[in-house]
């Protein structure tokens, strides 16, 4: 076999130069406990933002309950005096419908008492379209 004449690689003549191998990261950002003193103080900001807008929440909900607590009697009348005008109608109704029947007494009370006894809505809304009722029971419930 012969030998072959390979030149080999070898490091120069005195050999490789030094290199650096140690991690040399530079210092970036803020500290851990600047961090968390801003953390906190972030925190503590937000929690007063909150209790300050919980008060003036609650402030809030107190004039708009007063105002409602005002405007009730109002409401109350209307909705009596819509009662009323419906019954008054109502009577008319009964009145025209049962003429002809013998010993009917026009707007004669089912209960049996003198005091005033609100009237059902199926008693209010019974001569009426029955759209009315339902519109009445459930309002704006297109979606039912």
């Amino acid at each position: 076999m012969a030998a072959s004449k390979v030149k080999q690689d070898m490091p120069p003549p005195g050999g490789y130069g030094p290199f650096d191998y140690k991690r040399n990261l530079p210092k970036r950002g803020l500290s851990g406990y600047s961090m968390f003193g801003i953390g906190i103080g972030v925190m503590l900001f937000g929690y007063w933002r909150l209790f300050k807008w919980n008060r003036e929440r609650r402030r809030l909900q107190i004039e708009e309950m007063e105002a409602r607590i005002a405007l009730l009697p109002l409401l109350q009348a209307e909705h009596d005096r819509r009662v009323l005008r419906m019954l008054r109608e109502n009577l008319e109704e009964e009145a025209v419908v049962m003429k002809d029947v013998p010993g009917w007494k026009v707007g004669e009370s089912v209960f049996h008492t003198e005091r005033w006894v609100s009237p059902l809505s199926e008693e209010l809304f019974n001569l009426r379209p029955r759209e009315e009722l339902l519109h009445k029971r459930f309002g704006f419930q297109w979606y039912v």
